[in-house]
This record gives structure tokens, sequence and C-alpha cells, in this order.
């Protein structure tokens, strides 16, 4: 009950911002989640795998609520949605097999990585040039086996990929947000049934968990980020979100700096 009302919080922050940039919420839930489950004297071997399990968890409810209020807009490029799925799927289910099986601090360190690129993304707000249209099936499932594996070992719904990787294909960028959105739901779905499955028979887990998905941490943070998802999408609709992915890159850096240094 401690950490009630951090959970609470973080879930209207993650929600609200899955919601503005169709990044999913995973980029702020991971950290701040590994910091909350080292407080609570989780196995530190464990944490990391716990807090991305829980973090797609909550991305399988939050990019519900967040696709809604962007359908309604009549911006989802659903083609690209059903095409791209198979590949999502598989390399979701298989990144989270492989990253029961990975070093130890691999995650750690990868996770990091991955911060510090997402954050010079929006920094910069990147946008590479448009130069081709969505490939076939073919192209799309390997794009999407990538975008998978990669989300699942960073415990996202996929924007930060997803989004420039349509951007390039000519997709605008309301777009390439809107879809991405929705992307991010099969992703957090694989992701998640991977790493229940991958952390079902471990006795090292804490009391009230599927898998690596603590549950209390992740309905807490569900009620809420379903809540400010919808607000998150209506407004990256009316506003320019440049300088507010200036303001959420800075965070990005402060985080991945702290867990670079809990690192060292």
């Amino acid at each position: 009950m401690t950490y009630l009302p951090w959970y609470l919080a973080l879930g209207l922050v993650s929600g609200f911002i899955a919601g503005l940039l169709g990044v999913g919420g995973g980029l702020i839930l991971v950290p701040i989640l590994v910091w909350l489950f080292a407080l609570q004297g989780f196995d530190h071997a464990q944490i990391m795998l716990i807090a991305l399990a829980t973090s797609l968890a909550v991305i399988s409810f939050t990019s519900i609520s967040s696709v809604r209020a962007h359908h309604a807009h009549g911006v989802v490029n659903w083609e690209a949605v059903r095409r791209i799925t198979p590949g999502i799927l598989g390399g979701t289910f298989l990144g989270a097999w492989l990253a029961n099986r990975l070093p130890g601090q691999f995650l750690h360190y990868f996770f990091v990585a991955f911060l510090f690129y997402a954050a010079t993304q929006m920094l910069l707000n990147f946008k590479p040039a448009p130069q081709r249209e969505l490939p076939g099936i073919a192209g799309l499932s390997v794009a999407g086996g990538v975008i998978g594996v990669v989300s699942s070992w960073v415990g996202i719904g996929g924007g930060s990929l997803s989004v420039p990787f349509m951007i390039w294909c000519n997709s605008k960028l309301h777009q390439a947000i809107a879809t991405s959105a929705a992307i991010g739901f099969p992703i957090a779905i694989a992701g998640t049934l991977g790493y229940v499955s991958a952390g079902w028979h471990n006795a090292a887990l804490p009391d009230y968990s599927a898998g690596y998905v603590y549950l209390p941490a992740f309905a807490t943070i569900a009620s809420t980020s379903i809540l400010t998802a919808p607000l998150g999408a209506r407004v990256a609709h009316r506003l320019p979100v440049a300088v507010l992915k200036r303001i959420f890159a800075i965070l990005l850096y402060a985080l991945g700096i702290k867990m670079a240094i809990g690192l060292m």
C-alpha cells in the first residue's frame, strides 16, 4: 500500500504520454518501475524483467483507449496495422523469450542505450525524409519483427521505432502517431504473454505475480493510464508537440543517466 500513490501517479503520466506521443508510455514506466521495485526489495536479478513485463501489460490496456481516440479522428492506417501485425507478434514473443535467457545485465545496458537514442530522437525532432511508400506484407513483416524484438527488450509500444518508420514511408505525422498507437496493442499483448510464459515457474518472483508481470503494479497503473491516454491523444491533434517532445527528451536523459549510474 505504501507504493500505491506512486503507481497511481505513474499511470496518469504514462497514459497521457502514450496518447500524446504514440510511444506507449513504457519509456517512463520501465525506469520508474525499476526504481520502485528495488525499493520494495525485489530480487535484483529479476527487477528488469518484471519492469519490462509489467510495462507491456499496462500498455495492452493504454493502447486500446489511445487508439479509440485516434480512430475517432480517422487517421489510423488500419491496412498497415493488419499487414505489420504478424511480424510484430512473432518478433515480440521471440524477444520476450530471449530476454529470459540473455545475460543478466544485458537488458539494463540495452534499455539505457535505447533511452539515450529515444531522447536524442525527440530532442532533435528527428523526422527521416520520406523516401518510399509502405512496403508489401513481406517488408512490413520484417520491419514488424525488428520493432517487436526491440520493443519487448525495452518494454514499450514501439512508437520510438514505428513512428520514424511510418514517416520514412511517407505517412503524415499524425497518421504515423495514430498508427503507431494501434501497432502498440499487438506488441503489448505478445510481449505480455511471452513474459508470463517465460517466468511462470520462476520461484524468485514476488508474490502476486503472473510470470514476470507484477499484478498489483499492473492493475493500479492500468486503472489510471486508461483515463489519461485519450486526453493525450486529443491534445496531440490540437497542439504542436515539438516543444513537449523536447521537454520529454530532457526527462529521458535524466532517467538514462540515473540508470547508467546505477549500473556502475
